[in-house]
């Protein structure tokens, strides 16, 4: 893609993506004087080439673009690239919150918002991943689980069910990852938010809740009834084997 320059050594590059130019500008001039590379672009299919071309290290999407709609490009890009993504709505509505994280969105900010703040935000996502980056996961001796269908090989970052190859989000990963290594043990929703999300994250617990629903309806035979990440009400979550009854 022509035009399109390496970041500073040691500068993290931002993508921002919105079709009104003036928040474009506003974004970009906030990011650009706490120390941030910023790129542009104005609608779905420029964000996706672009983010491709760049690999930027976050991107700060807007939900309501043309050609491509943000939804869509944060279920591209956060599977295939795996780098934080902030939504931004003009929506202030759960509904539009809950499917942008189901897609792989990290965080979701509602215009108007605080420059001050999206700056603090994408600090602390930048933050979680360069830990996420320098973190030594151990699993297990052979790389590989398998839980009746499931087979997960913790190495390839790759799940399967029934023989199919099922696509997760790496946060969706990275949850049931956590959740088979402590296998049979109750994990509380806030020790999830902490351990996959970081301390530093600004939402709340039902991210969580969302990502798990995502997961089951991915993992699972009927999620309605999940007999592999089954919930402990008012507690958390368990991972246990299919033979085992399920728990509620």
């Amino acid at each position: 893609m022509e035009g399109i320059d390496q970041a500073p050594a040691g500068v993290h590059r931002i993508l921002v993506v919105d079709d009104e130019r003036n928040m474009v500008e506003i974004i970009k001039y906030s990011l650009e004087k706490a120390g941030f590379d910023v790129a542009e672009a104005y609608d779905g299919r420029e964000a996706i080439e672009k983010a491709r071309a760049l690999k930027p290290d976050l991107m700060v999407l807007d939900v309501m673009l043309p050609v491509i709609d943000g939804y869509q490009v944060c279920k591209q890009l956060s599977t295939e690239m795996g780098m934080p993504i902030i939504m931004l709505t003009a929506k202030d509505e759960e509904i539009d919150k809950v499917l942008g994280l189901e897609l792989g969105a990290d965080d979701y900010l509602t215009k108007p918002f605080s420059p001050r703040e999206l700056v603090a935000r994408v600090r602390a996502h930048l933050r979680r991943s360069a830990r996420i980056r320098h973190m030594e996961v151990p699993s297990p001796p052979s790389g590989e689980y398998r839980s009746g269908s499931l087979t997960i090989n913790f190495n390839r970052r790759e799940v399967t069910s029934g023989g199919a190859r099922v696509d997760l989000t790496p946060r969706e990963f990275d949850l049931l990852q956590f959740l088979v290594e402590n296998k049979e043990k109750v994990i509380t929703r806030e020790t999830l938010l902490d351990h996959i999300w970081g301390y530093d994250y600004y939402g709340d617990a039902k991210i969580v809740n969302v990502t798990v629903a995502r997961l089951r309806e991915k993992i699972e035979r009927d999620a309605a009834n999940p007999r592999l990440i089954v919930t402990h009400r008012g507690v958390g979550y368990m991972f246990q084997d299919p033979g085992s009854p399920p728990k509620s």
